[in-house]
């Protein structure tokens, strides 16, 4: 029941990477009044002038916001992003319950998704089947009397919906994670990459961090898992939640880290499917190969061989009594569709201990976001045909192409670069897929069967429907124009391997992007929203490969080492960012993003004042084009996070606290020159100390 977290890092370079998972899709009532204020310009209200702009930009910008707002009961974090949430989850709903109601003809997509909500929303059949669902499936795990069929459980269970930074996805945490994906090296071929997995909890250093405040949620987690197996009437829950927690503690150990897995050349592993019994033993790898539909792929992308090895050691290693305890508590734990205490158990775990959320989010909700998840191309082709027009996708069309011109003279006036690497940077502008508002071919559902009444049932559907069309891709030819997001979600990425960047419908509304809305507000916002995935192609990760998408060095090595040197100014500049005395930013974690920030931010600003054919801004709102610009941008980072959740964020995030991220625009000249900021306030930093990376 763990929440969506989108794929990060080069799989998918995320604006937010689960922005929408750190808060929700609700909002306060009270707070619908400010968003349409804002709809056409920057927020007046939500501006503090008592806050010197050149001390402390994201309170210049937010203060008046920040002190009106309260964090809703059932989320962790509260801002602009959550906003939105609200705006898609509601509209969704109306969209759902049309299709509910059965008058669709049978067998349609839009049918299935009004199916699978309903049957979500049917509390009295759920009550009823009580855990007659998955009795099936534990009967299964329990007859796992040898390594073979240990084996083929694994494989049989392996699912593609994995994040393999965070080890986590929609609702599980599988031994392995599956991700089908172009070749590293042959970017015109799909390859299948093999990722670690395996943990409950965010991270591995949720397991092995000794500070006494994770200590505590690691004897929050172990009573979770008691509690589970408890209401699931397994006998001796205590003695086996330690097993199931001591056998996690060591996947953990294991476990690559998040800076590590964020490497791309050290993940470029390729293994031969023979290979995989030498190097990683312990696996009988031939059953897992055979249950999980691979016998046909002759090699795989290992993302971080020495934690395969590891868990297949563990595999081959640990009593198969802790392995059943473990598969039956991560399959109770995982499933969608058990009776209300299961739910109210996995919330006061995963919503109250590691987010500080007091409140469980509305049924209706949820429900909303996990037919989104099963169904989400059903659910956004409904979603786009009401509420996104074509009208507003030219818009958007048009300003993406003034971006990528405004970063393509970026790159011509770099004098630090040469002409060959400049060329290769071209090359890959020039190349750049970009998808706005839904894809162009939509997901075809026809094979997915839905029941209605049937909650549990549809979801594992759902999620074999998925594995089974990613599986599906090996010996296709490659779909560069494949979307990685929904319509219906607001978020937007990039994604380096496919040379290709996403904008769903959903995050182009306003306050982001408004047709009516004057260019310093659009650019500033939705702008540097598309300037940001567009520079992902450049950052620390995406600079690593070329126009095809292929893993390749296209720089010339005094290039690379000028580009090297300056994000590690970087990296400096957010390791001194610190929101708790114990814990700081991490900026090499946040390093992909932070570059994306500033260097589409830079070329968001360029367009804008391109846009203004040589003629000055007009003042509006009492503040110049400029100072709109930047107040845009600062206010598009809104953001109040609850204590817990900013401290999950800044262990497992790659992005840093939304506070940082607006007050990067210390690093551009502009900037100063807009607010006249002076030496001696908190956020100038001289000329030479301004990070420019492109």
């Amino acid at each position: 029941m763990r929440r969506y977290r989108l794929i990060s890092s080069i799989l998918g370079l995320i604006l937010l990477a689960g922005a929408l998972a750190r808060q929700g899709g609700t909002a306060a009532a009270t707070q619908a009044p400010t968003m349409r204020a804002a709809a056409a310009g920057i927020d007046l209200a939500g501006v503090d002038r008592s806050v010197a702009p050149g001390d402390d930009f994201f309170r210049f910008a937010n203060g008046g916001w920040l002190k009106a707002t309260e964090i809703p009961p059932d989320l962790g974090s509260y801002g602009v992003f959550a906003m939105l949430g609200e705006q898609a989850t509601t509209r969704t709903r109306e969209l759902l319950e049309t299709a509910a109601t059965g008058q669709a003809p049978a067998g349609s997509d839009e049918r299935k998704a009004g199916d699978y909500y309903a049957s979500y929303l049917d509390d009295a059949a759920i009550e009823a089947k009580g855990l007659a669902p998955i009795k099936p499936f534990l009967a299964r795990i329990a007859a796992i009397t040898d390594r073979r069929a240990l084996a083929e459980w694994i494989g049989r269970n392996l699912r593609t919906d994995v994040d393999p930074l965070n080890n986590t996805n929609f609702h599980t945490h599988r031994v392995f994670g599956l991700w089908i994906a172009q070749d590293f090296n042959v970017p015109s071929r799909y390859m299948p990459y093999l990722l670690q997995g395996g943990l409950g909890m965010p991270d591995r250093q949720y397991y092995l961090d000794a500070s006494p405040r994770i200590e505590q949620i690691r004897a929050s987690y172990r009573s979770h898992i008691a509690a589970v197996l408890k209401l699931a009437g397994i006998a001796d829950p205590d003695a086996k939640a330690a097993r199931v927690f001591d056998l996690e503690h060591k996947i953990a150990e294991v476990h690559w880290t998040r800076t590590d897995s964020e490497d791309v050349l050290k993940a470029d592993n390729p293994w031969k499917r023979e290979e995989f019994a030498t190097k990683a033993p312990g696996m009988d790898w031939a059953t897992f190969f055979g249950a999980a539909g691979l016998n046909a792929a002759p090699s795989f992308i290992v993302w971080q061989p020495s934690a395969i090895a590891g868990i297949a050691s563990l595999v081959g290693s640990e009593p198969l009594e802790t392995w059943r305890d473990y598969l039956a508590y991560e399959f109770i734990d995982d499933s969608v569709g058990l009776p209300k205490a299961f739910v109210d158990e996995a919330f006061a775990f995963y919503g109250k201990v590691l987010s500080g959320t007091p409140q469980l989010r509305d049924r209706w909700k949820r429900a909303v976001d996990s037919t989104g998840w099963a169904l989400g191309d059903a659910v956004g082709r409904l979603y786009v045909q009401r509420y996104f027009p074509p009208e507003a996708r030219a818009q958007v069309q048009a300003m993406v192409g003034e971006i990528i011109a405004a970063f393509g003279r970026r790159i011509d006036n770099l004098a630090w670069m040469a002409p060959k690497t400049k060329a290769g940077a071209k090359a890959k502008l020039s190349t750049l897929v970009v998808g706005i508002g839904y894809p162009d071919k939509w997901r075809d559902y026809s094979k997915l069967e839905i029941v209605r009444g049937d909650a549990l049932g549809n979801a594992f559907r759902a999620q074999l429907f998925d594995y089974r069309y990613n599986l599906a891709k090996l010996g296709t030819p490659v779909d560069r124009r494949e979307w990685a997001m929904t319509p219906q979600t607001v978020n937007a990425v990039n994604l380096p391997i496919q040379n290709a960047l996403d904008f769903p419908a959903a995050i182009l509304q306003p306050p982001f992007f408004n047709p009516a809305a004057d260019p310093a507000a659009n650019f500033g916002s939705i702008g540097a929203i598309i300037g940001h995935e567009i520079s992902h192609s450049f950052d620390d990760q995406g600079s690593q490969f070329d126009a095809t998408g292929r893993l390749a060095n296209w720089w010339t090595p005094d290039d690379f080492a000028h580009f090297k040197a300056a994000s590690a100014r970087l990296v400096a500049q957010y390791d001194t960012y610190r929101p708790f005395p114990d814990l700081h930013v991490n900026g090499r974690q946040t390093l992909s993003e932070n570059i994306a920030d500033i260097a589409g931010l830079s070329a968001s600003y360029d367009a804008y004042r391109l846009s203004l054919g040589g003629r000055p801004a007009p003042a509006q709102q009492g503040f110049s084009g400029d100072q709109r610009f930047f107040i845009s941008y600062g206010q598009s980072w809104r953001d109040k996070t609850r204590e817990p959740a900013l401290r999950q964020r800044i262990l497992t995030d790659g992005h840093a606290p939304d506070e940082y991220r607006a007050d990067t625009v210390r690093n551009m000249d502009a900037w100063y020159g807009a607010f006249e900021v002076k030496p001696g306030q908190t956020l100038y930093l001289a000329p030479g100390d301004r990070v420019r990376v492109w």
